[in-house]
């Protein structure tokens, strides 16, 4: 199983990024998590198949209608211990 950690800035607080990156990150299968972070980013733990992530990561350089994003961090790390996708 791959695992891959994002942050997310740009305007990605209050515009319902997490829930959507949820909706997506479910839709592809992969399990982990979207959370704000005090600095008005987003860091998202997703693990799953590799391909997934890679389309996660697609999506998140997007966002949803009413997000805009300046950049987007990739690292690896060990894979998500959790069930489920969940926004925290």
């Amino acid at each position: 199983m791959a695992s891959a950690h994002f942050i997310v800035s740009g305007r990605v607080q209050g515009v319902f990024y997490r829930a959507s990156a949820r909706e997506q990150a479910l839709a592809l299968g992969l399990i982990g998590y979207a959370k704000n972070l005090p600095d008005g980013t987003v860091e998202v733990l997703a693990s799953g198949s590799e391909s997934a992530i890679d389309a996660l990561e697609q999506w998140l350089r997007r966002g949803p209608p009413g997000a805009r994003v300046d950049r987007v961090t990739r690292t690896v790390t060990t894979p998500f211990e959790g069930r489920g996708f969940s926004t925290l």
